[in-house]
């Protein structure tokens, strides 16, 4: 089968694209033309991780590709306001807090006048930022892209037209087109954002001050991850969550209990099973009404920033859907079939604005194999292995089902634990909060889920997800050898609990 797909990708043309009057691929540079017209075989609107994945790939492929984005550095959220700049917050911010902490001292690193130079940390931040959105410029143009700068509205089947902000627009006639235009934060009602004192993900990127108190809407992924920034650097955190556990959906609830557990001794307070019922700013600070959701118990909290971070929505408007017949879902999502297409044929969508958790990683996947798929290529991605990472320290990281999964689907299962307290390599750095958890079928032993919260979680989780891709049991990975002392060894023990009942260093 492998012959044939690439026999038939082979016919694609492999013409290089030619630059029509007016297209550049840097954004800065667009748009000097009222108008411009431009032919493509694929039109991706988005420039995010599915956007531009996808764009490099039908490129690789040979399609004649142009990319619509609508703000000034490509990247997407992603890149520009999310994964990629509260990274460089996490972990800068730990350093901060292992030095201010006295951790440093408790292993002979002798540190005095310990300070924090907020600007500096955030400049850090925008060089990873910078060169990371000027890298996809230069991937565009080393792969013969033509980036177009403005919103992308697709005007027919075959046409995206690109509205520019100065009222000028480029049409480009396609194949193909591609909707990657991701998500936005999901507004809380009757709470608006000033992205001052209260704020969005986007605005807690880039306050200009540690603030006294910080409250969290949310302490799901988002929440979670900036309040643990922002508590390192000395606020008072805590998290109003309306369900009973944090992490959000997805996490298993043991391993909840225990990243619960952790944060509170870093630190942050939480009031879960609470509803957020307004806010109010007064004078400098802000007034929050909390109620319990199973007591009714009311109460006024106060904080000096308000972080509102309920979750995100597509990002699908003004799109032409409408016109085109393209119905989305009650969600605002798009809905495809498995070949990522609409209703249209020719019309595809991949990331945030379809079904499927809103990752960066997904986004990538679904982008590579929908233009893999136009190209004549099968299309199959398993959901069920595609990892979810929560990036505090001790970070958090899953794949596949929980035991909450498996008990409602009547799945007889195997479970095995392994502390990173018995880990030598976690004990030699002194890191040993948390555990791996692992989840096999009971009978035929095949690995169903991993559920890790330790010291390099989110890397250790890509190991679990090679395994179930390729249908792996709990021995199989119990007999591969891992290097010694590495954390990973936890990792290889928990899985010889699940098929053993027994690992060997604990």
């Amino acid at each position: 089968m492998q012959a044939n797909i690439w026999t038939r990708i082979s016919h694609i043309s492999k013409v290089p694209l030619a630059r029509c009057p007016g297209a550049s691929v840097g954004l800065s540079t667009v748009g000097q033309r009222r108008h411009a017209s431009h032919e493509a075989d694929l039109v991706v609107i988005g420039s995010g991780p599915g956007g531009y994945v996808a764009a490099i790939k039908a490129a690789q492929l040979g399609m004649k590709t142009v990319c619509v984005e609508k703000n000034a550095t490509y990247g997407g959220t992603c890149l520009n306001v999310g994964c990629i700049p509260s990274k460089s917050l996490l972990n800068n911010s730990h350093y901060y807090h292992m030095a201010k902490s006295k951790d440093f001292a408790a292993r002979g690193i002798e540190v005095d006048n310990v300070r924090l130079n907020l600007d500096k940390l955030m400049g850090a931040k925008e060089k990873a930022v910078k060169a990371l959105t000027g890298g996809i410029a230069h991937l565009f143009k080393n792969n013969k892209i033509v980036g177009l700068s403005g919103h992308g509205k697709i005007t027919g089947p075959n046409e995206v037209t690109v509205l520019k902000e100065d009222g000028s627009n480029d049409t480009v006639k396609t194949k193909n087109i591609l909707i990657a235009t991701g998500s936005e934060v999901t507004p809380f009602p009757g709470i608006p954002v000033d992205e001052e004192q209260i704020v969005s993900s986007t605005g807690a990127l880039k306050l200009k001050s540690v603030p006294e108190k910080l409250i969290l809407i949310g302490a799901g992924v988002i929440g979670l991850e900036l309040g643990s920034v922002w508590s390192r650097l000395g606020a008072q955190v805590t998290a109003v969550e309306f369900l009973g556990s944090i992490g959000g959906l997805g996490i298993d609830a043991e391993i909840s209990k225990n990243f619960q557990r952790i944060l509170t001794k870093q630190g942050l307070k939480f009031k879960l099973s609470t509803k957020v019922l307004s806010a109010s700013k007064q004078g400098d600070k802000i007034m929050v009404s909390v109620e319990g959701v199973k007591n009714g118990k009311k109460e006024e909290l106060e904080c000096d920033t308000l972080l509102v971070c309920v979750g995100r929505r597509p990002y699908t408007t003004n799109l032409g859907l409408e016109e085109l017949g393209i119905e989305k879902d009650e969600k605002g999502r798009i809905p495809v079939n498995s070949r990522f297409q609409t209703i249209i044929p020719n019309v595809f969508a991949i990331g945030d604005c379809i079904h499927g958790p809103m990752l960066a990683h997904k986004a990538e996947d679904e982008g590579i194999v929908c233009v893999e798929g136009i190209a004549g290529g099968p299309v199959h991605i398993d959901y069920n292995c595609v990892p979810s990472v929560i990036y505090t320290h001790p970070e958090v990281a899953w794949v596949g089902k929980t035991e909450e999964d498996l008990k409602a689907e009547g799945v007889e299962y195997a479970v095995g634990k392994f502390p990173f307290a018995a880990n030598s390599r976690a004990k030699c750095n002194d890191d040993t909060d948390g555990l791996v958890k692992i989840l096999a079928d009971k009978h035929t032993d095949r690995l169903l889920g991993a559920h890790i919260i330790g010291p390099g979680a989110g890397e250790m989780i890509n190991e679990a997800a090679l395994a179930m891709e390729y249908g792996a049991s709990c021995e199989d990975v119990a007999r591969v050898c891992h290097a010694h002392p590495t954390c990973s060894e936890a990792f290889r023990e928990a899985n010889l609990a699940a098929y053993f009942g027994k690992p060997i260093n604990f």
